[in-house]
């Protein structure tokens, strides 16, 4: 026997239209969508049957237009192009999935200016707060201040520039991580130089670096930093490190030195330039090289390059889930207490390059 054809549904674009094909008035049927719970069970029966004969999604801007518990969160973070990021943003959908919140993301795309405008674009779609990795700015915390008590703001990753106390922060402790790996590298091998971003891009630079220098200075060793001149992206970390080593090691300097880098990025740039010089040889052949490199972040790629990168690996999960409680903390509490801090540890990624 042919299976007939299902019906086509009538398309319904409105709220004003659905009120009129099944018959229930316009504010009944808002409260329905706002909380079916509000509405008679009777009524509610007759809702869910006249929705089952039509094509109708609702428009959920226009519903939450009004609105204040919109169970809307914002995320902004400063580029796309890092899996670090990605890794964050699933984590972040996956935990407001639980408390039944839905989640818009805005690119800052490394810009100050479009960091605070996709601010303004949440804030006129009726966000309930926003979660921020900031571009690391400066002159937007102005701006943020200004929406304190308006807002609820949490900041992943890096700090809020200048007002470091003033927001709830959740992240990596930069100070264990430098610590731990500057312990390993120094316990197996040279010291090692740090190799930092090609600009302050956010805390994380900072933190690092110090974080490096005073472990540095505490072993008894005499720290020192790579940095050179970049005309190119500011998050183009993999070329920066690459044409910067690159010129080192073609003037025969760092070849053999244990080299520490602010991120995994940077130190796949790093194994390039190595590569290119042929100063992982050695390891190919079992043989332990003279140049070693270590990472930061555990980026999806570290184990699959060659050779395969030392790293640590951050609590992207546990910083995801965090910063949305923490959020969901804020829209339901109207205290005054002061800013929570929540840093995590990481775990050291022992590979081939160092």
């Amino acid at each position: 026997m042919t299976k007939q054809p299902s019906k086509k549904m009538k398309q319904i674009k409105t709220m004003e239209e659905l009120s009129i094909e099944i018959g229930v008035s316009r504010p009944t049927l808002s409260k329905y969508f706002a909380d079916q719970s509000s509405v008679r069970e009777s009524m509610r029966a007759r809702i869910e049957k006249g929705l089952s004969e039509v094509d109708y999604v609702p428009n959920f801007f226009a519903r939450n237009m009004n609105r204040r518990n919109t169970r809307l969160f914002g995320v902004v973070i400063p580029h796309v192009n890092d899996f670090y990021f990605m890794e964050l943003l699933q984590e972040i959908e996956l935990r407001a999935k639980e408390l039944d919140y839905s989640i818009l993301i805005q690119n800052a795309h490394d810009n100050p200016e479009k960091e605070l405008l996709a601010v303004e674009n949440f804030r006129s779609m009726n966000a309930e707060g926003i979660i921020i990795a900031p571009v690391g700015s400066k002159e937007n915390s102005t701006q943020f201040k200004r929406l304190q008590g308006q807002l609820p703001l949490v900041f992943v990753d890096a700090r809020c520039p200048g007002l470091e106390n003033e927001f709830p922060f959740v992240g990596t402790d930069n100070r264990q991580s430098i610590h731990l790996m500057v312990d390993y590298l120094s316990r197996s091998g040279k010291p090692p130089v740090f190799l930092s971003m090609p600009s302050v891009a956010n805390s994380n630079a900072l933190e690092r670096e110090a974080g490096y220098n005073a472990r540095m200075t505490e072993l008894g060793f005499k720290p020192e930093v790579l940095s050179g001149e970049w005309n190119g992206e500011c998050s183009n970390f993999e070329a920066y490190a690459y044409e910067l080593m690159k010129g080192l090691f073609a003037k025969g300097e760092y070849k053999d030195a244990t080299i520490l880098c602010a991120n995994d990025r940077l130190a796949m740039g790093v194994l390039r330039a190595g590569n290119e010089a042929a100063l992982f040889n050695d390891r190919a052949s079992g043989q332990q090289g003279g140049l070693r490199v270590a990472g930061h972040d555990d980026h999806a790629l570290s184990s699959y390059v060659w050779p395969s990168l030392t790293t640590v690996s951050q609590d992207v999960k546990q910083i995801a889930r965090t910063a949305v409680d923490c959020l969901r903390d804020l829209t339901q509490d109207d205290s005054t207490s002061a800013p929570t801090e929540h840093l995590f540890n990481v775990q050291l990624q022992l590979r081939d390059s160092a």
